[in-house]
């Protein structure tokens, strides 16, 4: 059986790739940035890229099992303003809520930074309760999956609450409540190793040796310059070395961009063997 997926706030596809691995099929994204655009079309040039969310009309859009994304972080970041989601970028949640209870998916995957823990998943779990769906989370680090980076970023899965009754009515289609409705059912928030890699295969946190080598400056300064190695076990080969001197590759600037808000194709493809086991 095709577990499809629909891929909101795709970037370069980083999520889609990882689904993929894990046996799941991309039904349609949605990107506005033209670069990753360009990724995605290279990529996955027979699926429909739905463009910017705001406008999508979900009435016309094909029913997934899983819509998965990270809608933007700068609001929720420690590094940006700090407005949670009543920010305009990491607002862009609302929209991602929008699709879920037009296209009612089996499950739901949300990514963002480790920061949404205190700047905006009270909303987020709230908001799916309200929808009918129960939430799980966890942490998980790129280091966890032997990458030789921690990276750690949220994600959280959701799947209908089957206590509620049934789908909620037509008036939780509306406008995102302020708290649930009277009599909804509370949401079952669970933090455990529900998303996490087996710990005996997959130590948490496992961090790679680093070697860091003196080179000259190209530009003649005096300045000292490092590059460092990585050398992980497992799977992971060293990653190329991504200094701040540009040196003539193509697009670089999109790349860096590209890639540091990309998610780690590894840990997505757990999480997607995880949901779907239970939903077999």
């Amino acid at each position: 059986m095709t577990f499809t997926v629909g891929s909101l706030f795709s970037g370069i596809g980083g999520l889609d790739l990882g689904l993929e691995r894990a046996g799941m099929t991309v039904a349609w994204q949605a990107e506005v940035d033209s670069y990753c655009c360009r990724i995605l079309h290279k990529h996955w040039p027979d699926v429909p890229n739905l463009g910017d969310v705001t406008t999508i009309d979900w009435t016309e859009v094909p029913r997934v099992d899983l819509i998965a994304g990270g809608f933007p972080c700068p609001d929720i970041s420690q590094a940006g303003k700090r407005r949670g989601l009543v920010g305009e970028r990491s607002g862009l949640w609302r929209e991602f809520a929008r699709a879920i209870r037009h296209l009612r998916p089996r499950y739901v995957l949300v990514e963002n930074v480790g920061d949404l823990a205190v700047r905006g998943l009270s909303e987020v779990v709230g908001d799916l309760a309200a929808l009918g769906y129960d939430t799980e989370w966890q942490s998980i680090p790129a280091a966890a999956v032997g990458a030789p980076h921690l990276r750690e970023r949220l994600f959280i899965v959701a799947y209908p609450n089957s206590e509620a009754g049934g789908w909620p009515g037509a008036a939780l289609d509306r406008a995102r409540p302020a708290a649930l409705p009277v009599g909804a059912t509370q949401p079952r928030r669970r933090r455990g190793n529900v998303a996490y890699p087996d710990s005996e295969r997959l130590p948490r946190c496992r961090l790679p040796t680093v070697e860091r080598t003196a080179i000259p400056d190209p530009c003649g300064s005096s300045t000292r310059i490092f590059r460092t190695t990585a050398r992980p076990g497992g799977q992971w080969a060293v990653e190329p070395d991504v200094g701040r001197v540009a040196h003539g590759i193509p697009h670089r600037v999109d790349r860096l961009r590209a890639l540091g808000n990309a998610v780690v194709p590894q840990v997505a493809q757990h999480i997607g063997q995880l949901i779907l086991e239970a939903a077999a």
